[in-house]
């Protein structure tokens, strides 16, 4: 009598960090013509020893997993590994190895929301940072807000973290006023791209 064969799983493929705004979320891709596939996720600081299981990532069949809660120090090194299993085979791949990955250095910061309100007494603007921004640097967040009038000449004002709001004064009447905001964090030397533009017309 033949013994059966163990089969040997072909392992996930471009594992890798996407973060934004410290949300760090590990993606990966199943190898090709595989099918109804488990994942195992484990993660480690950069220089320990022993990897760690990532709850609620284990035997999970979606193609990510969020690591942001046991990877929330920006300061550290990260990396993660994922593996394929087989329910029908009891099988189960090698691991496959994310790139080392920083938090301070890696993710991407989302620009503010900007709101404009026009009154009397110019352009009251006001920024909404991302809320996992607010949570994470709160105080460390700065804003640049780049205002461009009809003759093309840019000016940029700066808010720290906890201005509410700016008012922009002794603007020229009926003149079309453009805005775009930046999240800056000075501690880290990141900043966002700029937000989309908005313009309103003065009094």
């Amino acid at each position: 009598m033949l013994s059966s064969v163990p089969v040997t799983l072909a392992p996930p493929a471009q594992v890798k960090f996407n973060s934004t705004d410290y949300r760090n979320i590990l993606h990966w891709t199943p190898a090709p013509s595989s099918s109804s596939l488990q994942y195992d996720v484990q993660w480690k600081i950069y220089g320990e020893a022993d990897w760690l299981d990532v709850d609620g990532c284990q035997g999970v069949q979606k193609l990510h997993c969020d690591l942001s809660t046991v990877t929330s120090e920006p300061r550290e090194w990260y990396y993660a590994r994922v593996r394929a299993s087989s329910v029908a085979s009891s099988s189960k791949s090698a691991w496959t190895l994310s790139p080392r990955f920083s938090p301070r250095w890696d993710t991407k910061i989302s620009p503010p929301v900007l709101k404009l309100n026009l009154t009397e007494h110019g352009i009251v603007v006001r920024v909404k940072p991302p809320r996992a921004l607010v949570r994470k640097l709160h105080s460390n967040l700065h804003y640049k807000i780049y205002v461009t009038n009809t003759s093309g000449k840019e000016e940029v004002f700066q808010m720290n973290c906890c201005s509410n709001k700016l008012t922009l004064k002794h603007l020229d009447h009926n003149s079309e006023y453009c805005l775009q905001a930046q999240t800056v964090v000075p501690l880290q030397a990141k900043s966002s791209v700029r937000s989309s533009e908005k313009c309103v017309t003065t009094l």
